[in-house]
């Protein structure tokens, strides 16, 4: 019995320390730092620079920066333009992080942004996917 009890409290202390490790890597500032040098890049029309931010299985789909650039440009006009970012919460899952972006873009539409982020094998994070909405509250 008392073996028992003393896993079930190794078993819950391993919990929230993984817990407490998911929030920490959520909090990760690289995750942030990450998302905002593609903005910035993007901002600058520097597809070089934002392609650089894209996780290889993007790099694998859209094979150059310019091609990359184009689709951005195409089909994430919100996040290509933009009049502000606000960074929200961030949730880690498994071996992701999904951060949310709060984005306003030219015409003054509110959008929310969900990156999808991965830690690579040399240890940078980067973009696997973005999820673009409108807000319900600007939908017309």
């Amino acid at each position: 019995m008392m073996g028992s009890r003393i896993l079930a409290i190794g078993v819950v202390t391993f919990g929230l320390a993984l817990g407490a490790a998911r929030a920490q890597d959520a909090a990760d500032p690289a995750i942030r730092a990450t998302i905002q040098t593609q903005m910035d890049a993007l901002a600058r029309d520097d597809a070089a620079g934002a392609y650089e931010m894209a996780a290889p299985g993007i790099k694998a789909m859209f094979t150059d920066p310019t091609m990359f650039m184009a689709m951005v440009k195409n089909q994430y006009t919100p996040v290509y333009r933009h009049r502000s970012a606000d960074f929200g919460p961030a949730e880690a899952s498994d071996d992701a992080i999904t951060q949310s972006v709060t984005i306003v873009d030219e015409s003054g539409i509110v959008w929310t942004a969900l990156y999808r982020l991965a830690k690579q094998p040399d240890g940078q994070w980067r973009i696997t996917a973005c999820f673009l909405t409108k807000t319900p509250a600007t939908d017309s």
